[in-house]
């Protein structure tokens, strides 16, 4: 685990499970539709049942770079933040990220909550390099939590010891900056 303290707020890494994260909030990597197939969704629809995908269907869907908010079911997170990736290849990825990472943190705000998990948004079979995912998301979070924010704990909950040491890595860099 890494923890660096931006603001008035702690900026988390851990290697874990999201659907066992203690936060207010976890960030499930979504597709347009709110559809929870595979994945971190399928896992997050599993664990939190049916009363997430419930809400999504209401809600109808999102466009790519942006992020609505469900129930958390029966998870330890009171919420969902639905946030919507891109796919490589589809143009201007970057950008969607950087939306997708900004609009989660905007709408945690918005709700008053105090703590956030995200995952490594579109790293999975969107296909999204792991190393620009990092830099985009981990600057974005960084540079929102410098401005008046609610938040004080965002956490980026990574998979694996490969995608953990790209994040642990990439926050050494910026925090150096």
């Amino acid at each position: 685990m890494m923890k660096t303290n931006i603001g008035n707020s702690i900026l988390e890494l851990v290697d874990g499970d999201i659907t066992e994260m203690d936060t207010d909030a976890i960030v499930n990597a979504a597709n347009a539709r709110l559809v929870m197939g595979g994945g971190v969704a399928g896992a997050i629809r599993r664990k939190g049942g049916p009363a997430i995908q419930q809400e999504c269907y209401k809600i109808g869907g999102t466009y790519v770079g942006g992020a609505v908010i469900t129930t958390g079911g029966n998870l330890k997170a009171k919420y969902v933040i639905h946030a919507v990736g891109p796919q490589m290849g589809e143009g201007e990825e970057d950008e969607k990220l950087k939306n997708a990472t900004l609009n989660s943190l905007k709408l945690a705000d918005g709700h008053k909550l105090e703590s956030i998990a995200f995952p490594a948004i579109s790293a999975g079979i969107f296909g999204f390099p792991i190393d620009r995912c990092a830099q985009i998301m981990l600057r974005t979070t960084i540079d929102y939590l410098k401005g008046k924010t609610g938040l004080r704990r965002v956490v980026f909950c990574l998979f694996g010891r490969d995608s953990y040491g790209v994040f642990e890595n990439q926050l050494k860099l910026e925090s150096a900056l």
